[in-house]
């Protein structure tokens, strides 16, 4: 087991941590992450409540020492550095510095929403990270990024403040990258469990690709939180 809660961390210190997250593979769960992560390689195999400790521990020493020394060599590795600026308590800090630095790096969904959902900072200052969500949403130039920025939508934005928003920002996408459209469906979905009337008039009549509406259809079918009468209606909805 390696001291995680340093002062200091050093080249050394970090060749040794990176020995420490090798030593953890386990073979059968890497083999399973990599078949939900297409085109992904460089996976240690490292479940996600140890990954999460991990960081926890290293975010209670000297993280920012840590965090430069991230070689992103492995997706372990990248997901770490991640989940421990999810742990940072200086909202300027994380805003301002880490969130840019880290976006970049987003090159498949699981780093993209495990990222997400340990930013529990968000859910406590929202109003401050808007204005970067909204600048991620309009980012044309990176189909990752767009990928971050709703799912930061369907995690921490989705209030009656807030949903108007979110249907002009789902009809903005024409894209085709299916990362984003199944972002989309699922932000649309959830929205529907939360305000059923507004929703429904979006479905009714909206920008959506085929596929991302009827994606959103069949989203909120499968919750069970909609019952089999809503679910009977809302398949009528479908695009043929």
């Amino acid at each position: 087991m390696m001291n995680l809660i340093r002062d200091n961390w050093s080249k050394d210190d970090y060749k040794e941590f990176i020995n420490y997250l090798l030593s953890l593979e386990d073979i059968k769960y890497r083999d399973f992450t990599k078949g939900l992560i297409p085109g992904k390689d460089n996976i240690i195999g490292i479940r996600t409540p140890i990954l999460k400790k991990i960081a926890k521990d290293i975010s209670k020493g000297n993280y920012k020492e840590f965090l430069k020394y991230n070689k992103d060599n492995y997706y372990e590795e990248t997901l770490i550095c991640g989940l421990v600026i999810g742990y940072i308590k200086d909202v300027n800090l994380v805003l301002n510095k880490y969130l840019d630095n880290f976006i970049i790096k987003i090159d498949n969904w699981a780093t993209c929403d495990l990222f997400v959902t340990n930013l529990n900072i968000v859910s406590k200052k929202r109003e401050l990270f808007f204005d970067y969500v909204d600048s991620c949403l309009k980012n044309t130039q990176n189909d990752w990024i767009l990928r971050f920025g709703y799912v930061m939508l369907l995690n921490y934005y989705i209030s009656e403040e807030y949903l108007d928003y979110i249907f002009k920002i789902c009809n903005a996408y024409q894209g085709d990258f299916y990362y984003v459209n199944m972002a989309i469906a699922w932000l649309i979905s959830l929205c529907y469990i939360a305000y059923p009337k507004e929703t429904l008039l979006f479905i009714k009549d909206n920008k959506l690709s085929k596929f991302t509406h009827n994606k959103c259809i069949s989203k909120i079918c499968d919750s069970r939180r909609v019952s089999k009468e809503e679910k009977e209606m809302i398949r009528g909805y479908r695009k043929k």
